[in-house]
Parts: C-alpha cells; sequence; structure tokens
C-alpha cells in the first residue's frame, strides 16, 4: 500500500482539520497518482472534501469507528481488521492512504511506498505525519528538483520501505 501526504519543515500535515496550504501541483500530481486507484481516508477528511463527497473517479474506503456510519458512493469500514479484510480484494500498489493523521498512523505500518510533498516552510500546526528522515525503516528513492508556487517552495520526495 501507498501513502500520499503533504507535510511542513516539521512534518505537520494540518491545523484545526485543514490543510496547512494548498498548492496547485501538488492536487495535480494527487489526482494523477489516485485517478482509477483506491483511497483510503478517514471521517474528518471526508468532511473537508466538497460537500463532503467522496472523490470522483476512485474507490473511496472510508474508516470510522462510529458503528452506524454510512456514506453514499463508499465503502465504509469499521475497524482496522475490516478495512484490511476490505483491502484484500484490491491490489495493494492500487491502494493510497489520504488521512488524515489517525489514519496515517494507524496504516503506515502496512505501506511500503510513501509519496511525501515537503513543503520548506514550517506552518502552525496541531496534527503531524511520522518523521521518516529519522526512521531507519525508511529510505528516500526518488526525488525532485526544487519547485515554487507564489513564494512557497516544494518537491516530491518517494520513500520506501527498507528491505530486510
Amino acid at each position: 500500500m501507498n501513502v500520499i501526504v503533504a507535510v511542513d519543515e516539521n512534518w505537520a500535515i494540518g491545523y484545526k482539520d485543514e490543510l496547512l496550504v494548498s498548492i496547485p501541483n501538488d492536487h495535480k500530481m494527487f489526482r494523477e497518482m489516485t485517478t482509477g486507484k483506491v483511497v483510503v481516508l478517514g471521517r474528518k477528511t471526508l468532511s473537508t472534501f466538497p460537500q463532503g463527497r467522496p472523490l470522483k473517479n476512485r474507490t473511496n474506503i472510508i474508516l470510522s469507528t462510529h458503528p452506524d456510519y454510512d456514506v453514499e458512493g463508499a465503502e465504509v469500514a469499521h475497524s482496522l481488521e475490516e478495512f484490511l479484510q476490505l483491502a484484500e480484494s484490491y491490489d495493494t500498489e492500487d491502494i493510497f492512504i489520504i488521512g488524515g493523521g489517525s489514519i496515517y498512523r494507524q496504516l503506515l505500518p502496512y505501506c511500503d511506498t510513501v509519496h511525501v510533498t515537503k513543503i520548506d516552510h514550517a506552518y502552525q500546526a496541531d496534527t503531524y505525519f511520522p518523521n521518516l528522515d529519522d526512521d531507519p525503516e525508511w529510505e528516500i528513492t526518488a526525488d525532485s528538483d526544487e519547485q515554487t508556487y507564489f513564494d512557497i517552495t516544494y518537491r516530491f520526495v518517494k520513500y520506501e520501505r527498507v528491505k530486510k
């Protein structure tokens, strides 16, 4: 499975249930990587989407511990075990974990690839992604040239779990 995430220089990903910054090229890369694939997200992340609706042209799996939670146009898993069972019906290379913070933490141990948009700025934040640079289980396998959006510099970095 894959993770796709945008982080600031402190590995922050959000503040008050919102993204830290919106970068059009990051959104474009996200669309290109996930269209036609499976996206896995939490209930709170879904609520930040336009009209709180699942993403089009993707299979959406929502994780929620609320037993009667249901979403039109998406599959819902009410536990990690239920999700892992559901995920078996898809090619793991086609599954992208897209947030939020608690979903990333729960599912990162099951993932082998993390696509990170690294933003060269520190934002006010209350939600963080684990720092893969400090984790010996992960190595950088691809790193784009630095890009700029107005005064924001960023790059796309691919991490892969070190094979043992």
